[in-house]
């Protein structure tokens, strides 16, 4: 790592240690973070102390760790508030099955899940734990929960544990986490990442006044290109024809037909890092557009169509191709339909809807998802398009993340 690509410098950075193993790399990460610039405060839990001492710690922070929620010394100005509005971003490594159940579970039992509760700034957790815990279905519902309130998970990274087992469920190495604060405090979770997203309808025109279209509004593609853009990402959003102003900052491609948009796609995919397929690309177009409008000179007419091209099938097929989310919308079994379209298309996650109902989906501000991706799945419930899209891109983060740590060699792409 550069200086410049770890430089936090002003910055303040909340690090809570609960009692794992894994809590011995907290060192090298306070070192890591004091060095890159950072002004450190650590929380430990009791857990914590058996593994490291405070004392540690404290010498390399160059601040007294704090552990009890109930210290009068600090307590009498509310100190766990002064803490959690003091942090630029708070992160727990290692974080434990046990604090992140009691995380999800919404408890503020202790002074560190007091703090990440009451905090308004940004919590990631660095989960550290037995392969088996991990994979345990508690601890993955715990996780989905944690990532649908927006806290962000750090790993964790697969291999050699202290049990003598190897697989999911180590601690990400203190460099990296440095690395990845500094990504999110100087530029975003998603700084330096491209993200090419598709939204709206197409239009496939049958006479200069007819087309063949379908009720995609384009507001959830939309508002995914504004939290790819909050997150620090370079967002570039090819639409379809739609009533809306593109976020501040993201650049907008406008098209009409099926056609048009594969052009724009496949021109822009190259070096892309995350591609978002949330259009409704129509399935069939005119073999034959008329000239001039037809006339209603008889009781009946056909019109032969054929296939149009299926574009995120394209961009899964290239050798070097990004990490690819597809959108499934579904008038019955979204999950069933859902996961039969990731199989088949090759993506990474496959984001399934219902419309046609009373609640959600097409012309709607609101919505619900279920999220598909192999080996996993959640549910992001009814809310305002806006507040489901930034919950779906930090599901997509976590993927995304999560992808490049499988294999290193593999993106970030």
């Amino acid at each position: 790592m550069t200086e410049a690509m770890t430089d936090l410098s002003g910055k303040r950075v909340l690090l809570g240690v609960t009692g794992g193993i894994a809590a011995y790399k907290a060192a090298e990460l306070v070192r890591g973070l004091r060095k890159a610039g950072a002004d450190v405060r650590v929380v430990m839990t009791s857990g914590a102390t058996r593994f490291i001492t405070p004392l540690t710690l404290q010498a390399l922070s160059g601040w007294p760790v704090r552990q009890d929620l109930f210290d009068p010394a600090h307590e009498a100005a509310m100190g766990h508030i002064e803490l959690a509005r003091w942090a630029d971003l708070v992160l727990v490594a290692p974080a434990t099955a046990d604090f992140m159940a009691r995380l999800a579970a919404g408890m503020a039992d202790d002074l560190l899940t007091t703090l990440c509760i009451a905090t308004e700034t940004r919590v990631f957790l660095a989960p550290a734990m037995n392969q088996g815990m991990w994979r345990n279905p508690a601890t993955r519902d715990n996780a989905a929960v944690l990532g649908r309130r927006g806290i962000g998970l750090w790993g964790p990274a697969e291999g050699d544990q202290a049990c003598g087992e190897t697989g999911p469920g180590r601690m990400l190495e203190a460099d990296e986490l440095v690395l990845r604060t500094a990504r999110v405090l100087k530029e975003g979770t998603l700084g330096g990442v491209r993200v090419l997203l598709t939204a709206g309808p197409t239009r496939e025109a049958i006479d200069p006044v007819r087309y063949i279209t379908n009720r995609s509004s384009g507001k959830m593609g939309f508002a995914l290109a504004k939290a790819f853009r909050n997150q620090g990402a370079h967002v570039e959003l090819v639409s379809g024809p739609v009533d809306l102003s593109p976020p501040a900052g993201v650049e907008l491609v406008s098209v009409e037909q099926a056609v048009d948009m594969e052009s724009a796609v496949m021109e822009r995919v190259v070096g892309c890092d995350i591609f978002v397929a949330c259009a409704a690309v129509a399935d069939y177009r005119p073999v034959k557009v008329a000239h001039h409008k037809i006339k209603k000179d008889s009781e009946s007419m056909s019109i032969e169509l054929t296939r149009n091209p299926d574009i995120l099938a394209g961009v899964t097929a290239l050798r070097d191709r990004p990490f690819c989310v597809g959108f499934a919308a579904e008038t019955q079994h979204p999950e069933e339909y859902g996961e039969r379209k990731r199989i088949s298309k090759g993506v990474d996650m496959i984001a399934a809807n219902l419309v046609g109902g009373d609640q959600g989906g097409f012309e709607r501000d609101e919505n619900a998802l279920t999220v598909l991706w192999e080996g996993g799945c959640t549910f992001l419930p009814m809310s305002d398009k806006g507040r489901l899209a930034e919950a779906l891109v930090q599901q997509i983060v976590e993927r995304y993340e999560a992808n490049s740590i499988e294999d290193p060699r593999s993106p970030p792409r």
